[in-house]
């Protein structure tokens, strides 16, 4: 009798062992895909920010160059597809704010051209609002970059691989430029 009884107890504490680590396991990725949702909203809140401060910047430039008018309607219709494509994914938006950013440059080549714009107080305030803003979507793209690798990571390791699709944890898109050629020619921000 006492060996039976051994023995359930044995299965018994291997089965409770298996639940804690399968419990464990769980969190662990339950905590890495909140990281990434944490992370994803701040780098839309970032682009966001940003998309909010072009409309004044485009303002302060129109009254220099009000002949421009293609070029603010580009920004404009830039940010609206930036600010839709925020729902649709890393790639979406990845491609949204490439145009974006493009439309930005061609808004920078028009105020180069206006010296007067250039040494305004209120122009200067708004770039300089703007370079620290993509500082911060700089570094929200590199959160979210590193909390979607640590949980690819996560789902790709053993045992997690046996576990992860069946709790419903499913590999995340990286924010990555849509025109890698871009990053060697980043956004001219310097009006001096």
């Amino acid at each position: 009798m006492s060996l039976w009884l051994l023995v359930v107890v044995g299965v018994a504490a291997v089965v409770v062992l298996i639940g804690v680590l399968i419990w464990a396991l769980y969190n662990r990725l339950t905590r890495l895909g909140v990281r990434a949702d944490e992370a994803w909203s701040d780098m839309t809140v970032q682009l966001k920010r940003r998309a909010d401060l072009i409309p004044n910047l485009v303002e302060a430039v129109r009254a220099y160059a009000a002949h421009e008018r293609t070029v603010f309607e580009e920004v404009s219709a830039a940010r609206a597809s930036m600010l839709n494509a925020s729902n649709e994914g890393p790639q979406a938006l990845a491609g949204a704010d490439n145009l974006f950013e493009g439309a930005l440059k061609s808004l920078f080549a028009v105020a180069e051209a206006y010296p007067e714009l250039k040494a305004n107080h209120g122009f200067q305030q708004l770039r300089q609002e703007l370079v620290n803003t993509e500082d911060k979507i700089q570094a929200s793209r590199r959160f979210y970059n590193g909390s979607v690798r640590d949980l690819n990571t996560k789902i790709r390791t053993c045992p997690a691989n046996l576990f992860a699709g069946g709790f419903g944890f499913t590999q995340r898109e990286f924010f990555e430029p849509a025109d890698r050629a871009g990053l060697e020619e980043p956004v001219a921000l310097d009006f001096s």
